[in-house]
């Protein structure tokens, strides 16, 4: 059964970018009042969240201190109603006709994490405002993400 709230983010680890991402989605979709929720994976996830995307996000206002990394299953995907990678290949665990939304735009975290949030806080916004437009609503300029970031150097992607 599909769940058509629900929007998944997916990167290799699920310890940085696609963290960022549903951290970034979940809170401006609950300040625009758009409905859905976002809950992120990865195919080979880390023990953790990279420390300095937790500070980073902590820095702006959004604890994912406690979110342990998980594997995506075949069953999520068939399950959620939007898929989008943040660089992740999923293979033979794609679902015939599964739609994938790339960002393939977004830089190492481990490279420039204050880059790599402003870039998904772009892509954030974009697809809230999408969202938010099925329901009526006009984008909102004023809307802002503010990612500090914690220096953006070496941490995991």
């Amino acid at each position: 059964m599909e769940d058509d709230r629900t929007i998944l983010f997916l990167c290799p680890h699920n310890a940085a970018k696609s963290v960022i991402a549903a951290a970034y989605f979940e809170r401006l979709a609950a300040e625009r009042g758009v409905t859905r929720r976002a809950t992120s994976a990865g195919t080979a996830p880390d023990l953790c969240v990279s420390p300095g995307v937790a500070g980073a996000l902590l820095a702006d206002g959004i604890d994912v201190r406690a979110h342990r990394p998980r594997r995506v299953t075949a069953k999520e995907l068939v399950r959620v109603s939007r898929v989008v990678s943040l660089g992740c290949d999923l293979g033979d665990m794609a679902p015939p006709g599964l739609v994938v939304e790339h960002w393939d735009d977004v830089p190492s975290p481990s490279t420039d994490l204050t880059r790599a949030c402003a870039v998904i806080a772009a892509h954030v916004r974009q697809l809230v405002d999408t969202e938010a437009s099925k329901r009526g609503q006009s984008p909102r300029l004023d809307t802002v993400i503010n990612p500090t970031g914690s220096g953006g150097k070496g941490e995991p992607s």
